[in-house]
């Protein structure tokens, strides 16, 4: 089938290219002429592993290509994805919709003939059906336009996996037995449901939840976790090992359960405050206590880690060498928007530290945000003279480190490990002092 994918962002970038992958024949659409015009080169604007050489092998296909024009797309594709960000809005907890709407508003007036609108952004619910009836308004092509709402569960740092092998298809529609569109979006992913994904057709207002849901139970998973290392750091207990018990439980399940630093990115804390705003808007006012606590405890983790490394070094950190090992908030992926690591950071350097931050993928957007700190060229170096290092994000050159070699660089052999991610026992073999979330100081 032909699709247009409109919103060339991570997650617009990587729909495409997967649909691509499926066989079908896409074009991404942006306003963005700079940024279209390195998509057409092959190269991606951000890092997600896999993605890159999946545009580049689909481009040389001729199955997916990337453009500007609205005109182009309306005549191209018979089924057309909004992909755009909804970004928290500036001052308040509120999902900002205008990229969303924006769309809409462009692309509804260009279709005169029978076409899907897919939206696959995450939105406040209730979104979907005003849309129904905007585009009802604009399209030429009236009610022979329908509008599907089909939300994306991806993963940073395995986006294209997520894609191509998900969980779950979701499809919310106007009508619950389908219709059009969910038969049309049937035949879509007719490849991904014969390899047994399920395929779950429901209304709008269930589908746009779905997502925002989703985060939801997942961020009060983490901070559920991290509330209980709070008791454990002052009952002095250990947290990764109670997690591991309560991983044992098969209703609670081990994943999700490591307790550190927190949550951050682009999508869960958004969504989780985007989610508390319209449940305040619906009179659901005990949701949002739940999820006001739920972010309160996320946030807590980076003031109890700038906390421990003050104490490691004496009470101050004026004046002080740090080694910061991690900017990204997740690994496999260089995304800093609300990033932990990044954000303990950039405390520590406003209380007089000296920080020097190392991070494998995530350095250019760092220094975007961060500019003032020192950014290091290896783990070494961010180490160099260090009184303490903090481990912050949990990638995998991070825990095969070697403390011995390490530890002949850095100053005082203190490690503050804030993604429970190392082996205390071949830290402490090495003579360094090992200070994690969740157990006694």
């Amino acid at each position: 089938m032909r699709c247009a994918v409109f919103g060339t962002g991570y997650l617009g970038v990587t729909h495409a290219a997967c649909m691509a992958e499926l066989g079908h024949e896409v074009i991404g659409v942006d306003i963005d002429a700079g940024k279209v015009a390195k998509l057409e080169a092959g190269e991606v604007p951000f890092y997600e592993p896999g993605l890159a050489e999946l545009v580049r092998r689909n481009i040389d296909a001729g199955r997916l290509s990337f453009g500007t024009s609205y005109d182009a797309a309306a005549v191209f594709a018979d089924v057309h994805f909004i992909a755009v960000g909804t970004p928290q809005k500036h001052g308040e907890y509120a999902a900002d919709l205008r990229y969303v709407h924006a769309v809409v508003e462009e692309l509804a007036p260009r279709l005169d003939r029978p076409a899907l609108v897919v939206g696959k952004s995450t939105v406040p619910v209730g979104t979907a059906a005003g849309l129904v009836e905007r585009v009802r308004v604009l399209a030429p092509a009236g009610r022979d336009v329908e509008v599907v709402w089909n939300p994306e569960f991806l993963r940073e740092g395995l986006a294209v996996r997520d894609t191509l092998s998900p969980d779950r298809l979701v499809v919310g529609v106007e009508n619950r037995d389908g219709g059009r569109g969910g038969d049309t979006m049937r035949e879509f992913y007719t490849d991904l449901i014969s390899d047994g994904v399920p395929f779950v057709v429901t209304d709008l207002a269930t589908a746009e939840l779905a997502k925002s849901a989703a985060n939801a139970f997942l961020a009060t998973k983490i901070s559920f976790i991290n509330a209980i290392s709070e008791v454990c750091e002052v009952a002095d207990a250990d947290a990764v090992a109670l997690a591991d018990i309560l991983g044992h439980d098969t209703r609670i399940g081990r994943r999700y359960l490591d307790g550190g630093l927190g949550f951050g990115g682009g999508c869960l804390p958004k969504d989780i405050r985007a989610l508390m705003a319209r449940a305040g808007e619906l009179g659901a006012n005990q949701v949002v206590h739940l999820l006001r606590e739920v972010d309160s405890i996320n946030m807590r983790r980076r003031t109890r880690m700038v906390e421990l490394a003050r104490a490691a070094c004496g009470g101050s950190v004026l004046g002080v060498r740090i080694g910061v090992l991690g900017a990204a908030f997740k690994p496999g992926s260089d995304d800093v928007r609300d990033s932990p690591a990044l954000n303990v950071a950039g405390q520590l350097h406003l209380e007089g530290a000296t920080v020097s931050v190392f991070d494998p993928q995530a350095m250019d957007n760092a220094r975007t945000v961060f500019p003032t700190l020192r950014y290091a060229t290896d783990p070494v170096d961010a180490c160099r003279r260090a009184a303490v290092v903090l481990v912050l994000t949990e990638w995998p050159e991070f825990r095969e480190l070697d403390p011995v070699s390490l530890g002949d660089a850095a100053g005082d052999r203190v490690v503050l490990d804030g993604r429970n991610c190392l082996d205390r026992s071949v830290w402490e073999d090495a003579h360094w002092r090992y200070v994690r979330l969740g157990t006694a100081a």
